[in-house]
């Protein structure tokens, strides 16, 4: 997943559901969608629909760059966390979840994709990780919002999704600190782990997301669902990479995720049939 060409179209598919958002908000997002979506998946609303409730942009702060970049040790708020230690390498599997598996899903929020995945983890009271970008939650804030009150975990996975080891130190900073100031106000609660665009990590990065409070998380379960492999092949990809503490990689934006929906609905029955459960790290 790190060549230029995928890297790329990555980015251009964050940013054009990025523009769709924005659409969203002047009434345009109907057209659009019915000429780069086709049909609605079932029980979602038409293209003709009210657009998401998902308010303005978000106001971008003067100064995210500088957002908690201070040793988190000492007298801290109630709430915060001191300082995780500096890793040399992201999480693949929590063991202190038992037989359970973790479910994580990677660059929304999405308004057609998120809220569908939102609801089938309610109907099966499953608990999820979203890890979010950050210039998507200023569109949709409120499927963020939504996502925390239901108990699933936010994490944040940059502002724009780009591959951190290219970038400058500065620019590293403001995609980190600014998507975990947007999530801080959006929830009310700083995210606690961080994951990097195309799984692609360097020093500077673990020593910034101990600093801002995180610790970063991989994934050991690739669905490939962002190639839309086809759902039969998502589906199985999770049954077969099922073991204590795993983490699942899927995606609810980035692009179309139907696939993903699907294979959800067939997947999450089949877990407790094979004794699994799933669950979140514990804070």
């Amino acid at each position: 997943m790190k060549n230029d060409e995928l890297i790329h179209g990555r980015r251009g598919a964050l940013r054009l559901v990025a523009g769709l958002g924005a659409a969203a908000a002047t009434g345009l997002v109907a057209a659009c969608q019915s000429d780069a979506q086709g049909p609605a998946a079932p029980g979602t609303a038409p293209p003709s629909a009210a657009p998401p409730a998902a308010g303005p942009p978000a106001a971008v702060p003067r100064n995210p760059a500088a957002y908690r970049l201070q040793p988190m040790t000492g007298e801290l708020p109630p709430g915060h966390r001191t300082a995780p230690p500096v890793r040399k390498e992201p999480f693949l599997e929590l063991p202190e979840v038992g037989r359970s598996v973790v479910l994580t899903f990677d660059d929304g929020p999405e308004p057609t994709y998120t809220p569908q995945i939102l609801d089938i983890l309610r109907a099966h009271d499953v608990r999820a990780m979203f890890f979010v970008c950050g210039e998507m939650v200023s569109y949709f804030p409120d499927l963020v919002r939504r996502a925390a009150d239901e108990g699933h975990l936010i994490g944040n996975h940059t502002w724009t999704h780009p591959e951190l080891p290219k970038q400058s130190k500065a620019r590293i900073k403001d995609e980190m600190g600014r998507t975990s100031e947007i999530v801080e106000r959006t929830t009310g609660s700083a995210p606690q782990w961080f994951r990097a665009p195309y799984g692609s990590w360097n020093a500077y990065t673990y020593q910034l997301h101990a600093e801002l409070g995180m610790e970063p998380l991989a994934w050991y379960v690739d669905t490939m669902d962002w190639s839309e492999p086809g759902t039969g092949k998502i589906v199985r990809s999770v049954l077969d990479g099922l073991g204590p503490g795993r983490v699942v990689l899927s995606h609810d934006g980035g692009g179309v995720r139907s696939q993903t929906v699907a294979a959800l609905r067939r997947y999450l029955p089949e877990l407790p049939r094979r004794g699994y459960a799933t669950a979140l790290p514990h804070p």
